[in-house]
């Protein structure tokens, strides 16, 4: 007795998706990247994908990561896909806000000793 057919989470092929390509034009997007929707492009020309990830990223910056979660493609596909809108000028990205840097223990300490002897 063969296995009960299950339906495969995605129909289309990933290759599909990107048109065939397996590499991104830019190789500048990494899993933290954020990525911004331009507000003033129409959304008419697009693939489905490319619309919807136009249609998440209107709400506030997301990264390459959630992006990808959200389409539930491979990051590899992701990045096709984003490549293509910054391309087109549909999106753009920026790198994530860096983590605030915490003072050295010595100079808190010199701070503390400052405010203690003028009070």
């Amino acid at each position: 007795m063969s296995p009960p057919h299950r339906r495969e989470r995605g129909l289309v092929r990933p290759y599909v998706v990107t048109d065939g390509r397996a590499h991104p034009t830019r190789n500048t997007l990494d899993l933290v990247t954020l990525v911004v929707a331009v507000g003033d492009r129409p959304l008419s020309g697009p693939s489905p994908e490319k619309r919807r990830v136009m249609e998440l990223c209107r709400g506030g910056a997301l990264s390459v990561a959630e992006v990808a979660g959200h389409l539930t493609l491979a990051i590899s596909v992701t990045k096709v896909l984003l490549s293509d809108l910054i391309d087109s000028g549909h999106i753009t990205t920026r790198p994530p806000i860096p983590r605030a840097q915490l003072p050295d223990d010595q100079l808190l300490q010199e701070v503390l000793d400052g405010l203690r002897a003028r009070l």
